[in-house]
């Protein structure tokens, strides 16, 4: 086989209290790559939507990814990808590790599958590196597995597929961008050890929650003392979105990734829909163009089409 073509899903970070240590997959919305092997070093990317991306590999996520990748493959062979993006950049929903990782699962699977999904992560993690200035793997980690994941260490790697009842997800976004590197940029350096304490209690608590179908114990742990409080300020109507949404019967949720991006969790897809609905009452008194949508959280990561 030397052509594929890919759907990489939008993904959740953070998940309110697990900074850069948690996500989830979506079903929906998918980017879209068709990855060719060629003879010769190198990638080539051709954008097949309207975001002007750029097509430097060096300078794209797709190929920091890619070159990583590279790097460890003996043969003179390179890549030309065809990308059709459908999230959007800036959205917080993983656009770029949409990118990134959908790039090396695809390619691995033109190289006969020889990496392992840790691997593939690493090397995703470069692609993220050139969005962010960081290696961080909660979007690259769920992308690539699936389902709810826990990077337990990002040095050493180590990632944990995290079992999870069925949980609708509504997502609000906003018609701004938020840089990942700008959102990590206002972040405090230092926090107090009893923010820390609420902190860590809470993400254990939403962890136990996940594993033992725990709909009650998930939704008091979705509190973040940390990262939320000033993050938050970059949504506009982020507050009473929230406010509103946990009166609709929302478990919780919060900023989805750097945001702008929202989500919220639901036990069934009527609670889901009626937190839209809600949703949409209160940003239909902002100025500000605006999407939502229901979707759930999906077992499946990068599939092949």
């Amino acid at each position: 086989m030397t052509e594929i073509t890919i759907l990489s899903p939008a993904t959740v970070a953070n998940v309110v209290c697990g900074f850069d240590i948690l996500g989830f997959a979506l079903d929906g919305p998918f980017d879209k790559m068709l990855i060719r092997k060629v003879s010769g070093k190198g990638v080539t990317i051709i954008n097949k939507d309207d975001y002007n991306l750029p097509t430097e590999p060096a300078k794209n996520v797709i190929g920091g990814a890619l070159l990583a990748l590279l790097e460890a493959v003996p043969e003179d062979i390179g890549f030309v990808v065809e990308s059709t993006k459908i999230i959007k950049p800036g959205s917080g929903i993983g656009s770029s590790a949409a990118s990134a990782a959908g790039a090396v699962v695809g390619a691995n699977h033109l190289l006969n599958d020889r990496f392992s999904k840790e691997e593939l992560i690493r090397f995703a993690m470069c692609g993220e590196e050139v969005a962010s200035g960081s290696k961080h793997a909660d979007n690259i980690a769920p992308c690539i597995y699936g389902g709810v994941t826990l990077i337990r260490s990002s040095d050493p790697l180590d990632i944990i597929s995290i079992p999870a009842p069925p949980l609708y997800v509504t997502i609000l976004h906003p018609q701004i961008e938020v840089k990942t590197s700008d959102a990590r940029g206002i972040l405090k350096k230092q926090v107090s050890l009893k923010d820390a304490i609420t902190q860590w209690g809470n993400v254990a608590g939403l962890i136990a929650g996940f594993m033992k179908n725990d709909y009650d114990l998930i939704s008091r742990s979705l509190v973040d003392v940390i990262v939320e409080p000033i993050r938050s300020i970059l949504i506009p109507g982020f507050e009473e979105v929230k406010k509103k949404s946990l009166e609709a019967g929302a478990l919780g949720g919060g900023i989805s990734g750097s945001g702008p991006s929202m989500f919220m969790l639901s036990k069934d897809e009527a609670t889901a829909k009626a937190v839209e609905m809600a949703i949409i009452a209160v940003y239909k008194n902002i100025d500000i163009d605006f999407h939502t949508h229901v979707t759930t959280i999906s077992n499946e990561g990068v599939r092949m089409i």
